[in-house]
């Protein structure tokens, strides 16, 4: 699979040093609030979320959301879905929102307007990539592990047509794999 790669953009060193960080932030933001509710965007922030929260010195509860962005082409669609719900009550509780990538940021958008709706005392956003020539909103997060070319990438949760996940790095897909006449 890495020979489907044209470059690593981030190593598994330095994404594991960003996320000890990012834990270490959001620890520190978090210290006076008490428990920590965290909603992590499945299944592109799986591998993030799973490592990040081992990083995160607070009492936390943790759902998952699957929202449908992709679907299988290299750009975001113009609606994305909302396929799952949460069984977690956010009402009065600190929310901290885990995707995977902000590239247009229409479904963080629209994630976080959804949780605004269920009440939280606070709601912030943590993403592990952001794309900023290809925002399309107003919204910027509150916590980024990095801020990225805008390149097509997978690994380390993130995918194309849901191959690519299980990379212990983060790298750009070569062109001629993003579009396989069959998997391999």
């Amino acid at each position: 699979m890495l020979d489907d790669l044209h470059s690593v953009l981030v190593t598994q060193p330095v994404l594991q040093k960003r996320v000890e960080e990012l834990g270490r932030e959001i620890s520190e933001k978090y210290r006076d609030t008490g428990e920590l509710t965290v909603v992590a965007i499945i299944n592109g922030a799986i591998v993030f979320a799973a490592d990040l929260i081992r990083h995160i010195d607070l009492p936390l509860r943790l759902d998952c959301l699957r929202v449908s962005s992709y679907r299988d082409d290299t750009k975001p669609v113009s609606s994305p879905e909302i396929i799952d719900k949460l069984r977690l009550d956010l009402k009065d509780r600190h929310v901290l929102l885990i995707d995977d990538i902000m590239d247009t940021g229409r479904t963080s958008e629209q994630v976080l307007e959804m949780l605004r709706q269920m009440g939280p005392a606070s709601l912030r956003l943590c993403v592990l990539l952001e794309k900023r020539g290809r925002r399309e909103v107003d919204l910027e997060p509150d916590f980024v592990g990095f801020s990225i070319p805008d390149d097509f990438v997978v690994g380390y949760g993130l995918d194309f047509a849901e191959h690519y996940r299980n990379l212990p790095c983060i790298g750009v897909l070569r062109p001629e794999a993003q579009n396989p006449p069959e998997w391999r």
